[in-house]
């Protein structure tokens, strides 16, 4: 038996099993089962072998969508502009401080997904009460991070292109100041936050590169000895595998890498920045301003 990928409203994909008799390929939209009823989506992908996250039911596709069933679909989705409307009013009348982010129907219309931001915990029993008398339907409240929101809304990162989340990163890897630090990156919320408002995830995708090329090198404000002089590790770069080093009297070398070991004796300091630059996530931004 077969496994297909398929995705439903973004950025939302899930695992299926394919019945033998079924010949699925990617873009065909196809019936699944959901957790109560039905869903509908299109194939991404298909895979042989898949490992199922812990305590998750791998459910199965039930048959190919018909013309009618993607134009049901379509309707729906017609419907949901209307649904997030309403649940907004209902949030402003209940006095929650939640932000409505976006609705979803499944397909068999027995469930509402409404999505939503909070910088706390929030008691939505009332409201969810409220919204299924109103729609006659089972409701849920999905609580999703800043990330998560930007993922659901393709736009353009800093660098012009399609953001990451929204084109082809599956899953959120954490992202820590550090990195920025790591790569001599200037600590400027604009140069370093994205369209979410938490540090790009693109932070971590040179970092390794980085990390081989400057091991075993002293790092940036390392006090060194050089030919038997004191010198003060000014810049390193990367790209042209050059130390700079600034002398007490002003003068300045530039070496490679190859040489540095060679010429200059260990560090007197065990990288004092990183001592005094701990880790920290991207929901904590003590970030300098932009001068």
């Amino acid at each position: 038996m077969a496994f297909v990928e398929v995705a439903f409203k973004t950025p939302r994909k899930d695992f299926f099993r394919s019945p033998d008799d079924l010949k699925l390929s990617p873009g065909d939209f196809c019936v699944v089962q959901a957790e109560r009823g039905e869903d509908l989506g299109f194939v991404v992908r298909l895979s042989e072998r898949v490992t199922p996250k812990r305590n998750v039911k791998i459910r199965s596709v039930l048959r190919l969508a018909s013309e009618g069933d993607v134009d049901r679909l379509q309707e729906l989705r017609s419907k949901e502009r209307n649904a997030f409307e309403v649940c907004r009013q209902k949030v402003e009348v209940h006095g929650l401080p939640m932000k409505v982010v976006d609705v979803e129907y499944q397909f068999d219309g027995n469930k509402i997904t409404f999505y939503f931001t909070s910088d706390q915990r929030v008691d939505f029993r009332q409201l969810v009460k409220d919204l299924a008398a109103t729609f006659r339907t089972r409701i849920e409240l999905r609580q999703i991070g800043a990330r998560d929101e930007a993922k659901r809304f393709p736009g353009f990162g800093v660098c012009g292109n399609g953001m990451c989340c929204t084109s082809w990163l599956s899953e959120f890897e954490p992202v820590s100041l550090r990195m920025a630090k790591e790569q001599n990156l200037p600590l400027t919320p604009s140069k370093l936050t994205g369209v979410c408002g938490r540090l790009m995830c693109c932070l971590s995708y040179e970092l390794g590169t980085y990390r081989s090329k400057t091991e075993g090198l002293p790092c940036i404000g390392d006090k060194v000895n050089c030919c038997g002089r004191r010198a003060k590790v000014e810049k390193i770069d990367i790209f042209k595998e050059e130390v700079v080093l600034v002398f007490k009297e002003g003068q300045t070398v530039s070496l490679k890498f190859d040489d540095v070991k060679n010429e200059i004796d260990q560090p007197s300091t065990s990288h004092p920045q990183m001592e005094e630059f701990p880790d920290i996530l991207e929901d904590d931004l003590p970030l300098e301003t932009d001068s």
